[in-house]
């Protein structure tokens, strides 16, 4: 089977709770669309950063989150995740130097933020205004990759 893809961008977006299943949700809505659209090619990828700003936004926030993928003209791709917390870390435009340092070879976790910074074209991020009552209304991350975005192999 195959699929021709539309001559003007798509987009999906889907509400995450704050629940750690919402990470593998985000992941396999990712898949179906791009699988959906002919993005095979571009699955891996994706996917796995996704996967990590969907997870950040449950390890550091309070409250639900929100995934937006984007077919852009080019074979592009954008994903943009929405949380309730207003800091934007480096390299998304926190404050700061815009290169995230090597986690250490022993530790669990940190390795996110430098996946996005490494396999993604380009990526930024923003504050978003004040919400109710005074509170900020969070922040949006995002991430684009090119048409041909592929993992590089590992080497054991």
């Amino acid at each position: 089977m195959v699929t021709v893809a539309p001559p003007h961008p798509w987009a999906y977006a889907l509400r995450l709770p704050r629940d750690p299943r919402a990470v593998r949700v985000a992941r396999m809505t990712v898949r179906a669309a791009l699988d959906g659209h002919g993005r095979q090619d571009a699955v891996d990828v994706v996917e796995l950063l996704t996967s990590e700003l969907v997870t950040n936004a449950y390890l550091h926030t309070e409250g639900p989150a929100s995934l937006r993928l984007t077919g852009l003209s080019g074979g592009r791709l954008r994903v943009g995740v929405w949380d309730s917390d207003p800091y934007v870390p480096a390299p998304f435009g926190g404050a700061g130097d815009d290169s995230v340092p090597l986690a250490p070879l022993d530790s669990g976790s940190g390795r996110g933020l430098r996946l996005v910074q490494e396999y993604a074209d380009s990526w930024g991020g923003w504050a978003l205004g004040d919400g109710a009552l005074g509170r900020g209304a969070g922040k949006l991350l995002w991430f684009e990759v090119g048409g041909r975005a592929t993992l590089p192999l590992l080497l054991k």
